[in-house]
């Protein structure tokens, strides 16, 4: 791409400054939680519309407990004709239940420079950027390479439960996946590596009794859970990137009874596969020292690190190299949270944090910064163009 194209994309987007805002916030409107499927209906038919405008073959992918997933094309799934593929990654969901915007408007502030509302910075405005880049490049006829494909799914929110495994079998197909994820921090860092994460429900198993009458013939539970916490949240190692929280607990039936039974949520953060492995194996082996008292361990979520594999760092200092072709000195960081980009990267190149750069994700004063929303979709469309590289 020369640089007269840029300039050309630049002034392209420029130009759709309001569109773009009002396109953020028509998709922010649309209030999308995870756990309402048909919420998702409406912006998948947004969406659809409007790439289908620009030669996108639209598919919606049956989710199970959950809404649908939007997968969009101009060919055939796969690399016909030996045409390489990049996949475009992300979602549609938001953590924010239907009626939000009406306690937490969707608006513009500080003379149209921030949008605010539920949704917008996590991941709407990535969506947007998705869309108005690859507009430009089809009104200015700049024809990427590598064939774009799109997918949006319904569940990332929720860990992506059943979408994960189309998430895996779309990027062993594709020679590099983009996630329009937010980026990171006020500076908008890159996201090339990512925490995996994993979710535990301990139970513990005790004896009921009468705490007054025949305390000792009881076993409590929570008794045994205290002992427990207390042995998770030890294996915190902040150095090695690895963090436990025990996030609730519940048990026990009224406080004269010995507690027969206690269960716990455990969340779990790691910074590589093996060290997953480690404490993974821990928590599954604790046993109990409270006389009377069992334990169950069940592993409910298992989301594994994206690490920075020799491909990732390839296709990072490609992303770097593009950034500074606009005069922005990307740099690249750590996540503590998880996305899909954990799942795609054990397949193929991977990138993530290309979205918005805002802040507040899950949080009542989430917000987008336009300007940087502008030049993130110029970005985008710079990395779109990129050829296809060699890992």
């Amino acid at each position: 791409m020369t640089d007269a194209d840029i300039q050309r994309i630049d002034a392209f987007l420029a130009e759709r400054r309001d569109g773009i805002v009002d396109f953020l916030m028509e998709l922010a409107n649309l209030e999308s939680p995870s756990l309402i499927p048909e919420s998702q209906h409406a912006i998948q038919e947004l969406l659809t519309r409007r790439l289908e405008s620009i030669g996108f073959t639209a598919e919606l992918i049956p989710g199970e407990n959950t809404g649908d997933h939007l997968y969009l094309s101009q060919e055939e799934e796969g690399a016909p004709n030996g045409v390489p593929v990049q996949l475009l990654l992300g979602h549609t969901d938001t953590v924010w239940p239907i009626g939000t915007v009406y306690d937490m408007p969707v608006e513009l502030e500080d003379g149209a420079s921030i949008v605010r509302g539920p949704g917008v910075f996590d991941m709407k405005a990535g969506i947007v950027q998705m869309v108005y880049a690859l507009e430009a490049l089809s009104v200015l006829g700049l024809e990427p390479t590598v064939a774009p494909t799109i997918f949006l799914n319904s569940d990332e929110e929720i860990g992506s439960p059943h979408s994960r495994d189309h998430v895996a079998r779309l990027s062993r197909s594709s020679s590099r996946v983009l996630v329009l994820e937010p980026a990171l921090g006020p500076k908008g860092h890159i996201k090339t590596t990512r925490r995996g994460v994993a979710r535990f429900e301990v139970r513990v198993i005790g004896r009921a009794s009468h705490s007054g009458v025949a305390l000792e013939e009881g076993a409590s539970a929570i008794q045994e859970m205290a002992h427990v916490v207390h042995a998770l949240h030890a294996l915190t190692d902040q150095q090695k990137g690895i963090g436990v929280n025990v996030g609730n607990i519940s048990g026990g039936t009224r406080v004269n009874v010995v507690a027969a039974e206690c269960r716990a949520g455990v969340d779990v953060r790691v910074g590589t596969q093996a060290d997953a492995q480690w404490i993974g194996e821990v928590i599954r082996g604790i046993e109990p020292v409270t006389p009377g008292t069992r334990l169950e361990v069940e592993e409910v979520i298992n989301v594994v690190p994206m690490e920075a594999t020799p491909r990732n760092q390839v296709l990072w200092e490609a992303v770097r190299e593009s950034g500074r072709r606009l005069g922005l000195e990307l740099e690249e960081v750590q996540s503590g949270g998880a996305s899909d980009g954990n799942t795609a990267s054990l397949y193929t190149a991977t990138v993530d944090g290309l979205g918005a750069v805002g802040h507040g994700a899950h949080a009542h004063h989430e917000h987008v910064r336009v300007n940087e929303l502008l030049e993130r979709t110029t970005l985008l469309a710079l990395v779109l163009m990129m050829p296809d590289l060699e890992y």
